[in-house]
């Protein structure tokens, strides 16, 4: 087998609800190929519905990893995201396969592309500190403070995404500088394997009509129960796992703090700005084939993927 780094993979990637899993599916009928889940959420157990994990059926059809395999109270980050990809990436091609990483987790996306971003230093007690005061007061005032000394990293960090907003706030802290500065003027030499980033996109009008089919969907699937389940299993509302879109107005709902008719809706209309953050970050990953998402068929689109894979695995002496 070839060098580690020298193992291709496909990562096939867009904002939520694009149909990434679905198209992903509809290719593994043209190569032989297993999926690596590259979403933050799908890692953890109890969060079928909400995190639109692969149905039994169609992981027993196409090996999947990365999906619901850890306790919702496990934390998981980009550093152990890259160490299991990388394995999986081994043991994939080991079986004669094409590893396929689908998700929107960008960072997750970045970090094994490029590697992790180590600079900033880090100091447990101003972290401590200011996690305690996101606890506190919220994590939407730091996010306001952010703002006021990190626009470029406010933008793309969501207003309840804690861990992020204090790890950048820990940068300035420490450093004086802003952390999306940082970040801009760090670049690995070179990609750490052979692969082919394809992003999916969409219409904002048409994207936003399948947000809103998938919410209500996923309601009329049970997801209030999922939530109602995890919650009665003993994992606290704080859990790393409710920061997944939804869980919170799920919960919000079923403490009687939002009604049923404007769950969806709001469901939506926060998924909606999260996707649109995808979107701002997709556009700064170079280099990238951009991939209309289209409606009905997708025959077209699934023969412009196997032909980008044959070509990447052609290049690299992998051919399937």
């Amino acid at each position: 087998m070839a060098e580690p780094a020298r193992l291709p993979a496909l990562l096939l990637s867009g904002p939520t609800g694009i149909g990434k899993s679905a198209l992903a599916l509809r290719l593994a009928d043209e190569l032989p190929l297993e999926i690596v889940s590259a979403d933050s959420m799908q890692i953890y157990r109890g969060l079928a519905i909400g995190t639109a994990q692969p149905s039994a059926e169609e992981r027993r059809r196409v090996p999947t990893h990365l999906v619901g395999e850890l306790d919702p109270t496990e934390r998981f980050d980009a550093r152990r995201f890259v160490e299991r990809a990388d394995q999986l990436r081994r043991e994939i091609h080991a079986r004669g396969r094409l590893p396929v990483f689908v998700g929107g987790t960008g960072l997750y996306l970045r970090a094994l592309r490029w590697g992790l971003f180590e600079g900033g230093g880090r100091d447990e007690a101003v972290r401590a500190a200011l996690a305690a005061e996101a606890r506190q007061a919220g994590p939407a005032a730091l996010h306001a403070r952010l703002a006021r000394v990190d626009p470029a990293a406010a933008e793309r960090i969501a207003p309840n995404d804690a861990v992020r907003i204090v790890r950048a706030l820990e940068v300035h802290v420490l450093t004086g500088r802003r952390l999306s500065e940082l970040q801009r003027q760090w670049s690995a030499p070179a990609p750490r394997f052979p692969h082919l980033l394809v992003v999916l996109f969409e219409r904002r009008d048409r994207l936003r009509e399948r947000i809103a089919r998938r919410a209500d969907a996923m309601l009329a699937a049970g997801w209030i129960d999922e939530v109602a389940e995890l919650l009665a299993r003993g994992n606290p509302p704080e859990a790393h796992c409710f920061r997944a879109l939804g869980y919170r107005e799920i919960i919000a709902h079923l403490r009687g703090e939002l009604s049923r008719d404007a769950l969806a809706e709001r469901i939506a209309t926060a998924t909606v700005q999260f996707a649109k953050r995808q979107m701002v970050w997709f556009r700064r990953e170079r280099p990238a084939i951009w991939l209309p998402a289209g409606d009905g068929d997708a025959g077209e689109r699934v023969a412009d993927l196997a032909w980008l894979a044959r070509r990447l695995l052609a290049e690299c002496g992998a051919a399937r």
